[in-house]
């Protein structure tokens, strides 16, 4: 049987998921990763791509996709879709697919360790009232409503509230969320949250199911997280955001807001699902003399 780039993509996902126990949302990560490679290589190559032209590809094609991608997205986004790529040609060569070397040549783009900025609370506000009007559909509207409302309000990836199911965001006041590393966490449903959810339902053409992807785009699949991007990327010109507003900057900022009315570390790490307390720390850019305040108030030897 001659193997197709489509069927040889399902099997890796399934062995994703069957034998490298990745998370759903891995898998989504990935998934959208390898489909925007394949979607550049079918235009910069003039044709659909078969199994023989990954096997062709050269370190100047894979170059040209990284640099495809430089205007758009940022150097952590970069470094994750190309390890995504080297992982899914090292798969293909454990199968005996198809081999090529030049991909492990290509060296992962420098990443910034700079955090994005916070949003201040009004600038939250403006862009979510200005999600929600427009001249699009007035479902699509509403969905990007919900799902920066949700972001912001819960402290979220994009890629946790894009792996979302419609039962996960109806089975009470929390969603448990499975993070990096599969770590689960609860977080509240704020009420915005829940109704700006169930607005973008009710206007959504399409029907759901308990195993429904949540949020999903204009021909009712599992939206791509590159479109809502591209939807923030709109807004920060329209409102003169910085160019730091994206959709992490809104988990960034749930955090940061949360610490300024006077939220406790140990409660935001939970909340954001981090590791280590010091991840958070970093996190949210906390300064000295509020750690210096957490430790005096804290420590039975202050």
């Amino acid at each position: 049987m001659r193997r197709t780039v489509p069927s040889t993509i399902i099997a890796w996902k399934e062995w994703l998921k069957n034998v490298k126990l990745a998370s759903e949302h891995t898998v989504v990560s990935y998934g959208t990763d390898l489909s925007q490679f394949l979607a550049f290589l079918q235009e910069h190559l003039g044709g659909k791509v078969s199994i023989k032209d990954l096997s062709a590809l050269t370190s100047r094609d894979f170059r040209a996709w990284l640099a495809s991608r430089s205007s758009e997205y940022e150097s952590t986004s970069n470094a994750r879709a190309l390890s995504t790529i080297k992982s899914f040609y090292r798969w293909l060569e454990e199968q005996g697919i198809c081999k090529n070397a030049a991909i492990f040549h290509i060296r992962s783009p420098k990443i910034k360790k700079s955090l994005p900025k916070a949003v201040s609370e009004t600038q939250a506000a403006e862009a979510m009232h200005a999600l929600g009007v427009g001249d699009k559909e007035d479902w699509i509207n509403k969905r990007d409503l919900a799902l920066l409302t949700l972001i912001y309000g819960c402290g979220l990836r994009i890629s946790e509230a894009l792996g979302l199911s419609y039962q996960d965001a109806h089975s009470g006041e929390s969603l448990r969320i499975i993070g990096k590393g599969n770590k689960e966490r609860m977080v509240p449903l704020l009420s915005i949250i829940t109704q700006a959810i169930a607005e973008y339902v009710a206007a959504c053409p399409y029907a759901f199911s308990k195993d429904s992807p949540l949020f999903i785009g204009a021909h009712g699949k599992t939206l791509d997280p590159g479109i809502f991007q591209r939807e923030l990327r709109k807004l920060r010109a329209q409102l003169n955001l910085p160019e730091t507003t994206t959709p992490h900057a809104f988990r960034h900022s749930f955090a940061t807001h949360l610490l300024s009315a006077g939220g406790d570390l140990r409660s935001i790490q939970e909340l954001l699902g981090h590791a280590s307390l010091s991840a958070t720390q970093r996190y949210t850019h906390v300064d000295k003399e509020r750690l210096m305040k957490a430790y005096l108030s804290s420590h039975p030897r202050a």
